[in-house]
């Protein structure tokens, strides 16, 4: 929101008031509590008739620091609230001089000046980042009489700013105007269904802004040297996260807003699902499923999308008799066939659902300020909204749920939860509607992800969500919404994911070859290595089946393809999914996070690195030429086995059966011997593709199980021309090392060498753990 008219004025019928002086210094043991004048002070008098504005500074966690600004503080405060995560035995100094007074916490600090206009600066591990000088912090009163605080943070030349949530605007995100607030608008609108309000600098710091509802950001846009964000009310809370590297400020962002859990390894599969509006019924999911395997097309998971229940009776949780007349001996008949289910669901109930009457009785939907049910056409006709703050609600609503988790369902698809309304709406804890428009989703996800948890167990629940705000990262996996079947839909989803992936969510997926109308061919096979190479891999659709024979016979080779490909890479990648989880970094990451050094990365946003050690560029164009960028080092192709050196950029012309799938240097990735599916005991023949690995290097793997339980470590380090191969744990399983680009070995000790069309294969004897490989 914007409150200037040029530099020097405010709009007409506004008026700001900033803070000029310091009245006085309250140093508690972890806090810091400062009063200021938003006028010199010279006299007594002037203390009257003028406002004091009240800042504290504490930090909850290491690297970690809060500043709130209130100005009256008597108002009630309405929920909801960010769940905030922090570490009652964080260390935070506090040290000041006559000339200024400062907060550490970690390697981030704050400094205040005492002296002169107001100034606050942000270091992190001695470098300056951030701050906010003289009339930049303001409480704004508008001509309508709604008041307002605003921030603005100094942004440096050169500076770039990435996340806000999904977001399918430009990449970087400054010149931009951005309210956090969720829409369903699709994925070629500045709209966005995932809304968080944090944003990463490649300076190496975030910022998080601790309100739920309404977040204005004017990104270099209102002032282009700053940052400003703006609330209306009066209270302003935000968060300085710092760091050593970008990961690192992510990995203490979600220290503060919750981990990501860890997926299920079977979530990592091929997904089909029926399509939005298409008919189905088990004759037909059958024709699906019989196809794909008769095709050697390994396939994971079975999405029934809404038409699974009755129309206009969304949501009752019951199958459509008419259509599914068994539905338990369905479900376990696909099962049987090493299926797992996943149903579509939402938090709205319809009028002619039978559950209307039992929400409307027992008050488990949200009501009007007049005690009616809240009720619109739009989606369902005369339809309801759960109330996720009655715990009764909650409890009736993972009932209908657990009910189907019993009959087979292993995960659900948690559509909607961003059309909510903010006017005359009462919730049954007394929250802020407006607060609660964004915030809904996370209890809505967070209920759904419950009951999963509850009844399959840790690391076996996720959903497959569209909407999200901060903290939603914990009920994962979310995916990008309604896209369409263009080019420059598929541009624009992989925009929105590398967005999220900034915003502290660790896992994300698309529709594959777009949600709205029928890709062609080309789309469809371009959309599928894309699909097949990030996080989650969902065929899905609108009007029309999503099979690849109903493209063309090669779309049935491709498809082939890369589900193969990514079942046999997923040792790799279930280790960059844990990775996720603990660290909150995303697998699929935007360039600037893994190389934050290299100013060519700062811009790139079709193309991502997939874990640590996989670069992917998709193909965007229908001759198949794609350009991308390598940064420094030498690069290998994992397909061809070519070689280039990095710092420049690349142009390619590749068939369907290839895209630019290349490894950093120094790598060691692990491949598995399993391409039927994702789920398997990955450490059992794994192979260990060495890329590249220079003298005085380590290149190390780390293999789990299914469970995400550690099972084997394979570290090489070269010295001159000497590798060395230690592995530790899986004392019983085999597995071999290739040398990639190596040119010749001249001796093995502790194993075996043979050559093959990759490069050299190492194979330890079978009581060794160590293996030496002379060059």
């Amino acid at each position: 929101m914007k409150f200037t008219d040029g530099y020097w004025m405010m709009k007409e019928g506004t008026t700001i008031q900033h803070p000029v002086e310091i009245r006085d210094i309250d140093i508690q043991p972890s806090q810091l509590s400062i009063h200021t004048a938003c006028r010199s002070i010279q006299r007594k008098g002037d203390t009257l008739n003028a406002p004091l504005l009240h800042m504290e500074a504490s930090s909850p966690l290491p690297d970690v620091i809060r500043i709130r600004w209130t100005h009256h503080a008597g108002k009630l405060s309405k929920g909801p609230e960010f769940e905030i995560y922090s570490d009652a035995a964080n260390e935070v100094i506090i040290d000041q001089d006559d000339e200024a007074i400062s907060l550490a916490s970690g390697g981030l600090k704050l400094n205040i000046s005492k002296t002169g206009p107001w100034q606050i600066n942000f270091t992190n591990y001695g470098k300056r980042i951030t701050g906010s000088g003289s009339r930049k912090t303001g409480y704004i009163q508008t001509g309508g009489g709604t008041a307002y605080f605003r921030e603005q943070l100094d942004l440096g030349i050169g500076e770039q700013i990435y996340g806000l949530g999904e977001r399918f605007t430009p990449f970087v995100k400054n010149g931009q105007s951005v309210d956090i607030w969720n829409e369903d608008g699709g994925t070629s609108s500045e709209q966005a269904y995932k809304n968080v309000p944090f944003y990463l600098s490649s300076e190496g710091y975030g910022v998080f802004v601790n309100h739920p509802e309404r977040v204005s950001f004017e990104i270099a846009s209102e002032n282009v040297s700053k940052v400003q964000f703006s609330v209306p009310g009066e209270y302003l809370e935000y968060f300085i996260v710092g760091g050593r590297t970008p990961k690192e400020v992510l990995a203490n962002y979600t220290a503060l807003t919750g981990k990501p859990a860890l997926p299920p390894a079977w979530s990592f599969g091929l997904w089909l699902t029926t399509s939005f509006t298409t008919n189905y019924d088990e004759a037909t999911v059958n024709s699906f499923i019989d196809g794909m395997f008769e095709r050697d097309l390994p396939l994971h998971v079975f999405h029934f999308d809404c038409f699974w229940m009755k129309e206009y009776q969304w949501c009752d949780f019951e199958w459509d008799p008419a259509v599914f007349p068994d539905p338990e001996g369905m479900l376990r008949r696909l099962k049987d066939r090493g299926l797992k289910i996943c149903v579509w669901i939402n938090s709205y109930i319809g009028q002619k659902s039978p559950l209307f009457k039992e929400g409307k009785e027992n008050g488990y939907l949200l009501k009007t300020k007049e005690g009616d049910v809240w009720q619109w056409d739009m989606w369902q006709a005369g339809m309801g909204i759960v109330d996720f703050t009655n715990p009764a609600a909650v409890r009736w609503y993972q009932e209908k749920l657990e009910r189907l988790v019993d009959m087979g369902v292993d995960s659900f698809k948690t559509d909607f939860g961003e059309r909510i309304p903010t006017d005359n709406v009462v919730y049954y804890d007394g929250s802020d509607p407006v607060k609660m428009h964004n915030y809904y989703t996370f209890l809505y996800n967070k209920a759904v992800f419950e009951v999963l948890e509850r009844k399959l167990g840790k690391n076996e629940a996720m959903l497959f969500a569209r909407s999200a705000t901060a903290g939603g990262q914990q009920f994962p996996v979310h995916w990008g919404g309604d896209c369409s079947a263009s080019y420059d839909s598929m541009a624009e989803t992989l925009r929105g994911g590398l967005s999220l992936g900034l915003s502290g969510f660790g896992y994300w997926s698309h529709d594959i070859s777009g949600f709205e109308s029928t890709a062609s061919p080309d789309i469809y096979k371009r959309w599928v290595a894309f699909g097949l190479l990030s996080s989650h891999s969902r065929l899905h659709g609108n009007e029309s089946y999503r099979v690849p024979w109903v493209f063309d016979e090669e779309a049935v080779d491709v498809l082939r393809f890369y589900t193969k490909l990514k079942s046999r890479l997923m040792p790799y990648l279930y280790t960059a999914a844990i990775e996720s989880s603990r660290l909150g970094v995303p697998m699929m990451r935007a360039m600037v996070l893994e190389f934050p050094e290299d100013p060519t990365c700062h811009h790139l946003d079709r193309q991502y690195m997939l874990g640590e050690g996989l670069l992917v560029a998709p193909v965007f164009r229908e001759d198949g030429v794609v350009k991308y960028y390598i940064p420094e080092g030498r690069w290998t192709s994992f397909f061809t086995g070519e070689t280039v050196e990095g710092g420049r950029w690349k142009q390619e012309t590749h068939d369907y059966m290839s895209l630019p799938l290349m490894v950093k240097p120094g790598s060691l990735i692990a491949v598995g011997s399993n391409d039927k599916r994702p789920d398997y005991d990955y450490a059992d023949g794994v192979a260990l593709h060495l890329f590249e690995l220079e003298a005085g290097a380590k290149a190390v793997a780390h293999i789990h199980d299914v469970e995400g339980n550690l099972q084997l470590t394979v570290t090489a380090s070269r010295d001159g021309n000497e590798i060395v191969i230690v592995s530790e744990g899986a004392a019983d399983k085999s597995w071999t090392v290739i040398l990639r680009g190596i040119a010749k070995v001249i001796a093995v000790s502790g194993g075996s060498a043979s050559e093959d069309a990759l490069g050299t294969v190492l194979a330890p004897d079978s009581s060794s753990g160590k293996l030496i490989v002379s060059l």
